[in-house]
């Protein structure tokens, strides 16, 4: 129940609450908690550009089953890194203040154990993971179910309400730390941080209004809401940039903005052409800077599309924040953690950050929970209207910009594909041992063996290298009952098809007689013994028939006297000899499965296919054929 009852998280949103660990938390030491947390990490939150919004904590009451606690829930977008650096700051926060348990989610549910999906333990599926999960002193913890909900098959009996997980969290912690390599995949993905966010930059030159050089100047984080508000336009707002009211293209200057990856990516691969009533023109495509142009007219119309939106909100309206205590320590923490990298104070460069941190600390900290959210449109025209546009300074600045990012890894070759899909699947399977990698042609057997004898349900089959061990029993009852049912119809229920096929085998008459005679007796039951020997003397009859055919010419076969790896093909039998052997010669199983194996495998020709895909997802890795790379290099030469 406290699975419909849980609020639903926006689709590309991610929900981030922390609880006292041991569930007493009043609201004034909630809310001192939430400020200390932002200031401690303010510059990796300051220096962040977000895709939609920006991390925020903010002071939760208690509501039914869910305790006071703090968090919030940010929109991510189309950038899903920023759904996972903030669960690199979930984790960095349980670990700086123990106190706090942590629980992350969005609309897939709880996407860390989608992330760990092969090494998950068996109990554990989407009806009962609910409020299980959680980061505690900077770890994954995961807690099972107790003895009693495992007994119980209603799925709605093993759920757990924050309150009794956060008890059994605070007194038994150790116990519920998840396995190894669950946290190993999850720790994985949010490896790198926080140099991480450095590398996520991108650097570009763009041609751009004057006015928009001094509104990213002090509010470098507007860059998301333009390349948003372009990315996403319509018709609506393709008519406010017919004629721009806002930034003409008059005085416009060159000059270097920084994006994320995700946020350049979704500018430079859209096709647009402006109207020719707008002003905006572009040089030729062989211009040496016909990239600036572009994108510079592509953020000017994002901006200009922004401001048709807003209110038209007056200077005055905006709230002086930055003169309150929390701002002071705000700062305080920024200069003590070297966020303005030595710069000298009063610099352009120390300008730049303190006017990030300002945006920040405005956007998401200083806001209380009745504050309307301020439009970016109202923001740009508020800035517009209290910052000195110095064009010249504009100017001379452009003459000695710094170097633009290289973009080439928006370009990814067919062979960076196959490198990134090998290691994304390299990285679900166990690494291969040594003895795996001498490619031992009966491993291959017997993991295929392995592979069909599992017990597969509706949810799939398991592979062989599962930590699932429990073993499969045998009913005998039951296999006597299949068995009945097979071989115990009523020749009454025989089609015309079948009698036509009893002639064309030449069964005789008598053999029916007492083949009905013996299924006639629905009394008397046969022991398991006596209904194997049937099916094995049936069988037996099978063979014989075959053996006058040619269908055993595609088949090796074993020797008399020899095992299974000196075996030989039946290429030269012919059907008279199959008839004149008095005991047939048995097919070779593993011989015959691994050459069909080899033969789909080298069919493949190096690319993906069925024998590939199923023996590396039992850790089994094929050699490339090498006398199929040699015909294909002799047929290129």
């Amino acid at each position: 129940m406290e699975g419909i009852r849980r609020s639903a998280v926006a689709e590309d949103a991610v929900r981030y609450r922390l609880f006292a660990a041991t569930g007493a938390g009043d609201e004034a030491l909630l809310r001192r908690c939430a400020e200390v947390i932002v200031v401690r990490f303010a510059p990796l939150l300051a220096a962040y550009i977000w895709q939609r919004q920006p991390f925020s904590l903010r002071y939760v009451p208690p509501r039914g089953e869910t305790p006071a606690h703090v968090g919030g829930t940010t929109l991510f977008g189309d950038n899903v890194e920023d759904e996972w650096f903030i669960v690199y700051l979930i984790r960095e926060i349980t670990r700086e203040f123990p106190g706090l348990a942590a629980r992350v989610d969005d609309n897939d549910g709880e996407f860390l154990l989608i992330e760990a999906a092969d090494f998950l333990p068996k109990w554990l599926n989407p009806e009962n993971s609910d409020n299980r999960v959680f980061f505690y002193k900077g770890e994954l913890h995961i807690i099972p179910l107790l003895e009693t909900q495992e007994q119980e098959c209603d799925p709605s009996a093993a759920s757990l309400t924050i309150s009794q997980a956060l008890t059994l969290l605070s007194t038994r912690s150790e116990e519920f730390l998840a396995a190894e390599p669950i946290r190993t995949a999850v720790y994985k993905r949010i490896s790198g941080y926080p140099e991480k966010i450095q590398a996520s930059f991108h650097q570009a030159h763009c041609y751009l209004p004057a006015g928009i050089v001094a509104v990213l100047r002090q509010r470098p984080s507007l860059v998301a809401a333009a390349v948003q508000a372009f990315y996403l336009r319509d018709l609506v707002d393709l008519r406010a940039c017919r004629f721009f009211r806002t930034f003409p293209p008059d005085n416009r200057v060159m000059t270097v903005v920084t994006f994320t990856r995700c946020l350049y990516a979704q500018l430079v691969q859209q096709k647009f052409l402006p109207d020719r009533r707008s002003g905006y023109t572009l040089p030729l495509p062989s211009h040496p800077q016909y990239k600036a142009y572009e994108l510079g007219m592509k953020l000017a119309h994002g901006f200009e599309i922004l401001c048709s939106k807003c209110r038209k909100q007056s200077p005055d309206s905006k709230r002086n924040v930055l003169n309150s205590p929390l701002w002071e320590r705000f700062l305080h923490s920024l200069k003590e953690k070297n966020y303005f990298k030595g710069e000298m104070e009063g610099s352009a460069k120390y300008l730049e950050l303190l006017h990030m941190a300002e945006d920040y600390f405005e956007q998401s900290v200083s806001k209380p929970e009745s504050t309307v959210e301020v439009s970016p449109g109202d923001e740009i025209l508020t800035l517009l209207q209290t910052t000195t546009i110095d064009v010249k300074e504009f100017e001379r600045e452009a003459a000695c910009l710094p170097p633009e990012d290289d973009d080439s890894w928006l370009e990814i070759t067919p062979d960076d594909l196959d490198q990134m899909l090998k290691e994304a699947r390299d990285e679900s399977l166990p690494p291969p041992s040594e003895e795996e990698q001498k490619y031992n042609l009966e491993a291959v057997a017997e993991s295929m063996k392995a592979f069909v004898s599992k017990v597969s349900t509706h949810e799939g089959a398991e592979m062989p290298w599962s930590s699932d061990e429990s073993q499969v029993t045998f009913d005998v009852d039951s296999f006597t009952k299949a068995l009945d049912r097979i071989l115990g119809a009523d020749s009454e229920e025989l089609d015309s098809d079948d009698l036509d096929e009893e002639e064309e085998f030449g069964l005789s008459d008598e053999d029916d007689e007492d083949f009905d005679t013996e299924n006639q007796r629905p009394d008397q039951k046969e022991s398991p013994n006596e209904l194997i020997g049937s099916l094995k003397s049936y069988m037996k009859e099978m063979d014989r028939e075959l053996a006058q055919t040619n269908v055993g010419k595609s088949f090796t076969t074993q020797k008399k006297g020899a095992s299974s790896g000196n075996a030989t093909t039946s290429q030269n039998a012919g059907p008279e000899s199959g008839a004149e052997d008095t005991e047939l010669t048995p097919v070779d199983v593993d011989m015959n499965l691994v050459a069909n194996l080899l033969e789909s495998y080298s069919a493949q020709a190096g690319l993906a296919g069925p024998t590939s895909n199923i023996l590396q997802s039992m850790g089994v890795h094929l050699p490339e054929n090498a006398d199929h790379v040699g015909s294909n290099e002799g047929a290129r030469e």
